[in-house]
């Protein structure tokens, strides 16, 4: 069912246009943007299914036939590993009577085969099975064309295991949304290296829900002025002044840089690292938020992706993923420790950034709020995600 409210029916249309302005002069986005359902049903459409947007990971349908669902602010999709080892989307719904096909993770045979009727479908989708369609025992029907209803596939595209979807098939080509992160991490890797992470084999996952929009998480993440107050234990090893602000001139990511990562070590056991990773810059490590839902983390030795799933205006579910250079250093029993070490780590300091988004979630009740201003100095990664929205909800 389309959403046919416009966005003036639901915030001031001055309030976004002023986000747009020159960072000493912006507000941030409304109140709106965080506590209506109205919004978040536009911004489902202009923000979500208009652009790239991640809902998993490809190893986690490992093998031909492996399926799992996902909901998308309400859109059922399944995700499934085809019989030539490709990745695909589709809309999880039977093309019959609109049934929803899978409910949850599943290994299927040969088919993917409707509960409700039993219509069956190869792995791309294909219709290739209508039993009694012509009545009991008969399973062809004249004049019946199974090629016009065959699964609806979502355009997707597989990036360093992440699975992103255009829903709408209106984003620019994957390579073009991709080419400026690829681009700006290219003194880190290059293509081969894409080629060699693989996610951990234990310690890999966790997911945690939090009373918040979706946007807190993203604008947390792309800065580091609250390093000191939010981490105080990270800001020891990393200070707020090692960072750097990172910014995307075509606006489809930003965030924040380490001049001093430091690997972890376990005994005398180290993670293997990106071999075209220069030694020079090993202290480097980069966090971005790739619009509009996943936060990256990329080091000389591992990588992680940080997605969102958004459940309302002030829920979310939070995905992480964590990944190694290499099956030795993702699997092998003598880096278990460090591992979990790492793990660890990275749990910690995501547990901590709950008490900051989940802040701002409440203090957005309050009507006396405007949107808030922002440091031209500290705050400019957040502005463009700001700005990144409001272009992308007038556009």
């Amino acid at each position: 069912m389309k959403f046919n409210k416009k966005l003036s029916d639901i915030v001031e249309i001055n309030k976004i246009e002023d986000v747009k302005k020159s960072i000493e002069k912006a507000h941030g986005l409304p109140n709106e943007c965080y506590l209506s359902d109205d919004y978040l049903e536009f911004e489902k459409e202009k923000i979500f299914q208009n652009n790239w947007t991640m809902i998993g990971v490809a190893s986690s349908v490992p093998n031909p036939g492996d399926a799992k669902p996902f909901s998308l602010l309400g859109i059922p999709t399944i995700i499934i590993r085809t019989k030539d080892n490709k990745v695909k989307v589709f809309h999880n719904v039977c093309s019959h009577r609109g049934f929803q096909l899978i409910d949850k993770d599943c290994k299927l045979k040969n088919v993917l085969r409707c509960p409700y009727h039993n219509w069956s479908y190869d792995f791309n989708g294909k219709l290739v099975a209508t039993p009694n369609i012509g009545g009991f025992g008969k399973h062809h029907l004249e004049g019946f064309d199974k090629d016009k209803s065959n699964l609806k596939e979502i355009k997707s595209q597989v990036w360093m295991d992440l699975i992103f979807i255009n829903i709408n098939s209106n984003a620019k080509p994957f390579k073009e949304f991709i080419k400026p992160l690829e681009n700006r991490w290219s003194k880190f890797i290059k293509k081969e290296d894409q080629q060699l992470i693989r996610h951990s084999i234990d310690n890999g996952y966790f997911n945690m829900e939090v009373n918040s929009n979706w946007k807190f998480a993203i604008e947390n993440y792309c800065e580091s002025y609250h390093l000191p107050t939010i981490h105080p234990e990270l800001n020891k090893v990393s200070n707020i002044t090692d960072h750097y602000n990172i910014e995307d001139n075509d606006l489809s990511f930003s965030g924040q840089g380490s001049n001093k990562y430091s690997q972890q070590f376990e005994g005398n056991v180290k993670f293997n690292c990106f071999p075209n990773w220069s030694s020079n810059l090993y202290q480097k490590a980069e966090y971005v938020s790739l619009y509009p839902n996943v936060m990256l983390g990329i080091h000389v030795d591992h990588f992680y992706a940080f997605w969102l799933e958004p459940i309302s205006n002030n829920q979310t579910k939070e995905h992480f993923e964590l990944y190694y250079v290499g099956e030795e250093s993702a699997s092998s029993e003598e880096y278990k420790e460090i591992r979990k070490k790492n793990f660890s780590f990275w749990k910690e300091v995501m547990d901590e950034d709950v008490k900051a988004i989940e802040g701002m979630q409440k203090g957005r009740a309050s009507p006396s709020y405007n949107g808030g201003n922002f440091s031209a100095v500290m705050d400019t990664p957040t502005h463009m995600f700001h700005k990144w929205i409001a272009n992308n909800l007038t556009n």
